[in-house]
C-alpha cells in the first residue's frame, strides 16, 4: 500500500506537470500540522516521508536531562545516547513519535495537499498561458448570455465579454462560435480573469494580419486605424517594398480577403486607404470614396485642414451623420473642415476684392478670377464639369498660396523687428557698462577702483555687430555679471566713506572733529608738553586758552559743512537741520584737554556714557 502511495504521487505529479520534491515538501508540512491538530503538543515537530517505502514518520525534538520530569518534552541522557551517541545534557534530540493510527491521517492530509497543489498549479498555468496571449485573437464558444456580459468557454478557461466591449448590432446565442480580442488578463484567487473585446481597433489589426499574408510578413505596414465598431472603419496602409500595392494586397482578388473580415465583424464596412508622407495627399485619401479638389493646411490654428470637394460630392465626403469626416480626422490626427467648390471659390473671389495685398499679387492672373466669377454666376454648382472644377480649384489654390506668402512675410518682418530690438537692448547695456553706469539704474554713476575694464567704444560696437542671435543670451549674462560686480564694489566704497550720526544715549560718541581740527590739536599738544614739565598748572591753563579758539573755529566749520550737506539734499525740513547741528555741537563739547600726572603730559579726553561700575556720570579716559 505504501509503495502504491508513492506511485500514485509520482503519477499525479507527472500528469499535472508538478515537481515531486515540491509536493513531498508540502505533504510533510501538512502532516506536521495535522499531528499538532489531532494529538496536541507545542513541541518542535517535523514530518518525513520515506521516498522508498512511502511511510510517514513524525519526529519530536526533546531536551536531554539527567532526570526526566516531563516525558513529552524531555528525555534522559541514557535514552538519548541510544538514539544519538554524541548526545550531552542540555542538548536536543529528535525522537520518532509516530502514532499507530497515523497512516489514515497521513493519507487524508496528503490527498488534500495534492489536490490543493494541483488547483494552484492549474491556475498559474492558465494565467501564464493567457497572459502571453494578451493582445491576440482567441476563438471560444458562448457558454452563457447575461444582460451585462457574455461568458465564453475557451477550453480550460472561461472568459467574459462585457456589455461595453460588445458590438451593438450583434446578438449572441449559446453554443455560438465567436472570435474575440484578448483585452486584459488579471490574476485572482479563483483563477485568471480574462476580459475579451469585439470593439477594440486592434482586433481589426489582428484580423488583417490573419487574412493578409503581406501584413503578417511585414511587406505591408498598417499605419493607423480609425474604427466605429459595427458601422465603419478606415485603415491606412503603406508598402515597405517597391512594386507592392498595399491597398490591393489588403482587398484581395475580387475583395475576398476584406470580405472575410467584414463577415467576421457582422457586416462592418472597411475602407482601406493608402498612406502618404505628404499630409495633403494623405488627408485627401482618407476622405475616400469622395473626390478631393484642394487641401489647405493651417498648422498655426491647431492642425486644421480645409478640404474642398465638388458640390455634388459634399454629402459623400461628410458621410452619414458626419461619419466619414469623423473617421478621416481620427485616421490623420487633423481637424478637417469640408467646403464645397462653389463656396470656396466665392470666398476666394471675396478675398481678392477686399484684400489689396492679395489683389496686387494676382494682377497677372485676373483672367482666372474673371472666368471663375462667370462660371459661378451662370451655372448650377451641381452641374459643374471637370474642366470647370479644375479652373475653380486653380483659383482657390492661387489665393491660398498668396495668403501663405503674405503670412510668411509678416512673420519674417516681425522676427526681424524682434531681433533688432534685442540687439538695441544689448547695445544699450554694453554702452552703460562701458560708461560706468548700471543699466538697472541709469541715474546712478559708479566711480572708483574695481570697475571692470572693457574694450573701447568703437571695439565694443564692432563686437556687438558680429554677435549673432545664438550668442545674444550668453552676452547678456556676462554683462549682467559685470554690472553686479560694479554695484558690489560701489557699495563697499560708499560704506567706507559713510558718516554715521548717532545719539548720546544709544552708543559711545565718536571723534567729531574734522581732519583740520585734529592736526591743530596735535601741534598744540606737542607745544604744551614741553612747557608742562616745569609748570604743569600754567601749561594746562594756557593750553586750554589756546585750544578754545580752535574748537570754536572747528564748530563753525562743522556748522558750515552741515549746512552744505543739507543744501545738497534739500528734502529735509529746517527742524531736522537744526537737530543735526545741535548734535554736532554736543559732540564737540564732550572733548577736553587735561594734564595727566601719571604720564606727565596733556592728553585729550572724551566723555563716556554712565556705567554701573562707577558712581560718577562722567568717566574720562585716555584717548
Amino acid at each position: 500500500m505504501k509503495n502504491d502511495f508513492m506511485m500514485a504521487i509520482n503519477q499525479v505529479c507527472h500528469e499535472r506537470q508538478l515537481a515531486i520534491d515540491i509536493v513531498l515538501e508540502a505533504v510533510e508540512v501538512a502532516l506536521a500540522s495535522a499531528f499538532k491538530r489531532n494529538f496536541g503538543g507545542n513541541q518542535s515537530i517535523t514530518a518525513q516521508i520515506d521516498t522508498k517505502s512511502g511511510e510517514a514518520l513524525i519526529f519530536i525534538e526533546k531536551a536531554v536531562v539527567e532526570q526526566v520530569e516531563n516525558d513529552k518534552k524531555e528525555i534522559s541522557l541514557k535514552d538519548a545516547k541510544a538514539i544519538n551517541p554524541d548526545s550531552v545534557v542540555g542538548g536536543l534530540v529528535s525522537v520518532e513519535s509516530t502514532p499507530k493510527n497515523f497512516g489514515r491521517i497521513a493519507a487524508q492530509t496528503a490527498k488534500q495537499v495534492i489536490l490543493q497543489r494541483i488547483r494552484e498549479a492549474e491556475r498559474d498555468a492558465l494565467y501564464s498561458a493567457y497572459a502571453e496571449r494578451e493582445g491576440e485573437i482567441v476563438s471560444g464558444t458562448v457558454h452563457k448570455v447575461d444582460p451585462h456580459q457574455v461568458t465564453l468557454s475557451l477550453g480550460k478557461a472561461e472568459a467574459i465579454l462585457p456589455r461595453s466591449e460588445q458590438i451593438a448590432s450583434e446578438t449572441y446565442k449559446e453554443g455560438q462560435r465567436l472570435r474575440s480580442y484578448v483585452a486584459s488578463v488579471s490574476k485572482t484567487s479563483r483563477g485568471p480573469q480574462i476580459v475579451l473585446s469585439r470593439t477594440h481597433r486592434d482586433m481589426l489589426r489582428r484580423l488583417l494580419e490573419v487574412e493578409v499574408p503581406e501584413i503578417y510578413n511585414g511587406t505591408v505596414e498598417i499605419k493607423s486605424i480609425a474604427r466605429e465598431a459595427g458601422h465603419r472603419s478606415k485603415v491606412a496602409v503603406a508598402a515597405l517594398q517597391e512594386g507592392v500595392d498595399p491597398v490591393g494586397s489588403c482587398v484581395g482578388m475580387r475583395g475576398t480577403r476584406i470580405q472575410n473580415i467584414v463577415n467576421e465583424l457582422n457586416g462592418e464596412k472597411i475602407d482601406v486607404v493608402q498612406w502618404n508622407p505628404d499630409l495633403s495627399f494623405f488627408i485627401a485619401n482618407s476622405l475616400s470614396p469622395a473626390k478631393v479638389m484642394n487641401v489647405m493646411l493651417h498648422d498655426e490654428q491647431g492642425k486644421t485642414a480645409v478640404v474642398v470637394v465638388p458640390d455634388k460630392q459634399l454629402s459623400l465626403a461628410i458621410g452619414k451623420e458626419g461619419q466619414n469626416a469623423r473617421l478621416a480626422a481620427k485616421l490623420t490626427g487633423w481637424r478637417i473642415d469640408i467646403k464645397s467648390a462653389s463656396e470656396a471659390a466665392e470666398e476666394a473671389l471675396q478675398k481678392v476684392r477686399l484684400n489689396e495685398a492679395i489683389r496686387n499679387r494676382m494682377s497677372e492672373k485676373t483672367h482666372i478670377f474673371n472666368l471663375t466669377a462667370s462660371i459661378l454666376a451662370e451655372k448650377n454648382p451641381v452641374e459643374f464639369s471637370d474642366g470647370e472644377l479644375n479652373l475653380l480649384s486653380e483659383a482657390i489654390e492661387v489665393v491660398n498660396y498668396a495668403e501663405m506668402s503674405i503670412e510668411r512675410e509678416r512673420r519674417a518682418a516681425l522676427e526681424a523687428a524682434k531681433k533688432a530690438a534685442r540687439s538695441r537692448d544689448i547695445l544699450a547695456e554694453a554702452e552703460a557698462i562701458l560708461s560706468g553706469k548700471s543699466p538697472l539704474s541709469p541715474a546712478e554713476v559708479v566711480e572708483g577702483e574695481g570697475v571692470v575694464e572693457m574694450a573701447e567704444g568703437a571695439e565694443a560696437d564692432v563686437l556687438l555687430d558680429e554677435v549673432d542671435e545664438a550668442e545674444e543670451d550668453q552676452l547678456v549674462g556676462v554683462m549682467a555679471q559685470d554690472v553686479d560686480d560694479i554695484l558690489a564694489e560701489a557699495e563697499a566704497m560708499l560704506s567706507e566713506a559713510e558718516i554715521e550720526f548717532e545719539t548720546d544715549e544709544e552708543i559711545e560718541p565718536e571723534e567729531t572733529l574734522e581732519a583740520e581740527s585734529a592736526e591743530v590739536e596735535a601741534e598744540l599738544v606737542s607745544e604744551v608738553e614741553a612747557e608742562a614739565e616745569t609748570q604743569p598748572e600754567q601749561a594746562l591753563a594756557e593750553a586750554e586758552a589756546e585750544a578754545e579758539p580752535e574748537k570754536q573755529a572747528t564748530s563753525e566749520e562743522i556748522e558750515a559743512t552741515t549746512s552744505t550737506w543739507f543744501d545738497e539734499y534739500g528734502d529735509e525740513d529746517d527742524d531736522e537741520r537744526e537737530r543735526e547741528l545741535e548734535k554736532k555741537k554736543a559732540r564737540q563739547k564732550k572733548r577736553r584737554l587735561v594734564y595727566d600726572e601719571r604720564l606727565g603730559q596733556v592728553v585729550t579726553e572724551r566723555r563716556r556714557k554712565h556705567s554701573r561700575r562707577t558712581d560718577d556720570w562722567f568717566d574720562y579716559e585716555e584717548e
